[in-house]
């Protein structure tokens, strides 16, 4: 029936990402796709990500986190996600600073001088074609050749393209939501020109302080809030010299601060975390698992 079978766990939001965390780091277990699609199946506890701590697997970290799409898929990055653990371990240690490791790499965390809020340092953005990645070269990736639409009039167009531990296409537009983007989406993520697939942003500069912005997630769908998406989104502005390097994110779910650092140029990006409620798995959702 596996090691999920009773096991406890905590439903938590960042700004209307639905995030389940589970600690496993007193257990050799590990999460299958199958059991991730188990838990976000209907009959157990819906979620955009899964979070499961895992033990350190490098000296001076809190745990090594495994991070999943409701499709069972893994993701190397979930900012949302990643506040919400930070909230969890800060509340039962009494840190204040905290490093995680996942597949994207170490990151550091804070707890925020406003309470309910913390910050994560996503760590280096990637403009490289082979590091986003992308099926053939763009030597400049600030805007690449890709269009939804006729040729002479496409529908969209020219998106940026910047890796945040994931890949991700934003697409500047004049307002967010004139595009169908859950049509949009499933065909974008999906697109040849990313191997790996993709989250897809639609993103309106309003100032040079302010963006809203929709995506669709890879592995997710059309999602409240991507802190990744946000920070990636944040990053392309910047880069193309439309905006400031600290901004306000404005997301469906709620706003983040991201700043991409002039120093060492690391992003950070700071928001709250909402704890809604714990429970444990209801052995019957892994009957049916291997």
């Amino acid at each position: 029936m596996g090691a999920l079978a009773n096991h406890a766990f905590s439903k938590m939001n960042g700004i209307g990402n639905e995030i389940v965390v589970v600690d496993l780091r007193d257990s050799a277990a590990t999460v299958t796709a199958e059991e991730a699609r188990a838990i976000a199946s209907p009959a157990g506890v819906p979620y955009d990500q899964l979070m499961v701590l895992q033990p350190p697997r490098t000296p001076r970290t809190e745990a090594f986190v495994r991070i999943y799409n409701n499709d069972g898929s893994e993701a190397n990055a979930c900012g949302n996600g990643m506040r919400c653990v930070a909230r969890q371990v800060f509340e039962a240690t009494g840190k204040t600073v905290l490093t995680f490791e996942t597949r994207a790499g170490l990151l550091n965390c804070w707890r925020g001088s406003t309470r309910g809020f913390y910050t994560v340092d996503m760590g280096l953005p990637k403009f490289d074609w082979r590091d986003i990645p992308l099926a053939e070269e763009f030597r400049d990736t600030r805007y690449i050749e890709l269009q939804v639409g006729p040729i002479e009039k496409p529908v969209l167009h020219s998106p940026s393209v910047v890796s945040m531990g994931n890949p991700h296409a934003i697409f500047w537009v004049d307002d967010v939501n004139a595009y169908d983007l859950e049509r949009f989406g499933p065909l974008l993520e999906n697109h040849p020109i990313f191997p790996e697939r993709a989250n897809i942003t639609l993103a309106h500069i309003v100032d040079r302080d302010h963006i809203v912005m929709r995506t669709w997630e890879r592995g997710v769908g059309l999602t409240k809030a991507c802190g990744s998406a946000a920070c990636a989104t944040a990053v392309a502005a910047a880069r193309l010299k439309r905006t400031n390097r600290t901004v306000e994110m404005m997301l469906p779910g709620g706003n983040l601060t991201i700043e991409w650092c002039e120093h060492g140029d690391h992003v950070m990006m700071t928001g709250p975390a909402v704890f809604e409620y714990a429970g444990t798995f209801d052995p019957a959702l892994f009957a049916s698992v291997a």
